[in-house]
């Protein structure tokens, strides 16, 4: 499976930082006056930093995807010195790739390289913490008195252009992938759909990156061992696009996962 990634071309890159606010994952960094990709885990080549470096000094590529290396990882990032070791171990806890982190750590052991105090403090480099990825499964809300109905949401980002293929939460999960729309249309969405599965949002008519979005739901079937899936959408004839989508998926992974499809009316009630 071939997939997008960024490459930067450093005798270009004069470390503005201009980049940064557009890469909504966190993977590029400004480190020692260059922009450097952390992690090519949290790469999701949809491009958004394209456009605002002055240098031309990123641009998309597109190569074979290989399974995910901690290792081979490391056997490169160790050659940009310890400042990116540091904010690539940091970048691993902050987005909870614990098992990941481990491997990141005894590599450096292995080697008798030393590990950098990556904890000392928490920083955000895409200037947006609200993409930073969450496992939410273990806060619950039920013992709450101030709060009427108590929240299933297990899993952040929910939109799937954010959405990390290798999060660990998505390992032998229920997904449920709704329509942009749909949690506002019917009332009880979380109690009726969401109670423990893992949340996917999209909208097939105004997201432009509809077949990147079949590659990444595909890579997604093909890691993963998905249980189920459920898809909810509204009743307007665009939102039926969810179904296709998925369905192309699952052609590519070659995966044959029973769905079940759930249509909102617009005012608000199961078709």
């Amino acid at each position: 499976m071939k997939r997008d990634i960024i490459k930067i071309d450093e005798e270009k890159c004069i470390g503005c930082g201009d980049c940064i606010p557009g890469f909504p994952e966190g993977a590029l960094q400004i480190i020692d006056k260059k922009a450097k990709l952390v992690s090519d885990l949290f790469c999701d080549g949809l491009g958004a930093c394209i456009g605002t470096c002055p240098q031309d000094a990123i641009e998309i590529i597109q190569r074979e995807a290989e399974p995910y290396d901690e290792n081979n990882i490391m056997e490169n990032i160790i050659k940009e010195g310890p400042n990116v070791i540091k904010a690539h171990l940091k970048h691993l806890n902050e987005h909870n790739q614990i098992d990941y982190l481990n491997q990141a750590i005894n590599f450096l052991k292995d080697k008798n390289i030393e590990v950098p105090d990556y904890k000392s403090e928490k920083t955000y480099s895409c200037g947006c913490p609200g993409s930073l990825e969450r496992d939410l499964t273990h806060i619950s809300t039920q013992d709450d008195k101030n709060i009427d109905l108590a929240g299933e949401l297990r899993n952040w980002p929910v939109q799937l252009q954010l959405l990390n293929p290798n999060a660990p939460y998505l390992k032998n999960s229920h997904l449920l992938i709704a329509a942009d729309c749909a949690p506002f249309a019917y009332a009880n969405f979380h109690k009726k759909f969401l109670k423990d599965k893992i949340l996917i949002i999209l909208c097939p008519k105004l997201d432009e990156k509809i077949e990147q979005y079949v590659d990444k739901l595909a890579e997604i079937f093909s890691k993963q061992n998905i249980k189920s899936i459920s898809i909810v959408h509204m009743e307007v004839p665009c939102c039926s696009g969810i179904e296709v989508i998925v369905q192309k998926a699952l052609k590519k992974a070659q995966k044959n996962i029973i769905i079940k499809d759930y249509t909102i009316s617009i005012n608000g009630e199961i078709i």
